[in-house]
């Protein structure tokens, strides 16, 4: 997991598909020191990653459901960032669950990449710039969670008493299923299973 302070003029899409560019790049270098070490595993990554809204992805595939739409959308692309997930598609739902005090949704997202060993949407990565005062109460609100803003943590938020963050998680495991093109998470750690 990764955290950065930020400031209020970083919370903006634009912001956060910058920070997701870095981290993708980061994927393409790795990739190609693997590549250099290993030749007989081959480039998979494409040079960019699209960005795809949740909302244009239902628009696409209305007809699908969530993981589907995933799938389609990453098999197309190979690299994907879905972006705000937690707020209500035009079904009701939303795309995923997310917490309401964690990500702001409409700043949030997955980097997924196509994961032709199994033939899905691998999630590597999921990130946003974090809740401020006015989006964890709307968010908190909207969940019907408003019992938690008595906690100490939420009001630290809502009281400015924290620093505006954006971060994330990367799956180390993953990433390093997806590199080696291995088929289970057992080949890259070591676990009973």
């Amino acid at each position: 997991d990764w955290e950065k302070i930020i400031t209020s003029k970083d919370r903006t899409l634009n912001y956060l598909f910058s920070v997701v560019k870095k981290i993708y790049q980061a994927l393409l270098d790795t990739e190609a020191v693997i590549v250099e070490k290993f030749p007989r595993l081959k480039h998979g990554l494409p040079k960019e990653i699209q960005f795809i809204s949740t909302s244009e992805l239902e628009a696409m595939f209305p007809e699908l459901d969530r993981k589907e739409r995933e799938n389609e959308i990453t098999k197309k692309y190979k690299a994907v960032f879905l972006y705000k997930i937690g707020w209500p598609l035009k079904d009701g739902k939303s795309h995923d669950g997310r917490a309401a005090d964690y990500d702001d949704w409409n700043l949030n997202g997955d980097i997924m990449l196509w994961y032709d060993s199994l033939q899905i949407a691998f999630e590597i990565s999921s990130m946003g710039i974090r809740v401020d005062s006015k989006s964890i109460v709307k968010q908190l609100r909207h969940k019907g969670e408003e019992y938690k803003l008595d906690n100490d943590y939420v009001k630290d938020v809502i009281n400015n008493n924290l620093p505006l963050t954006i971060g994330g998680g990367i799956g180390q495991s993953r990433m390093c299923m997806y590199m080696l093109k291995k088929a289970h998470i057992g080949e890259v750690q070591s676990s009973i299973w």
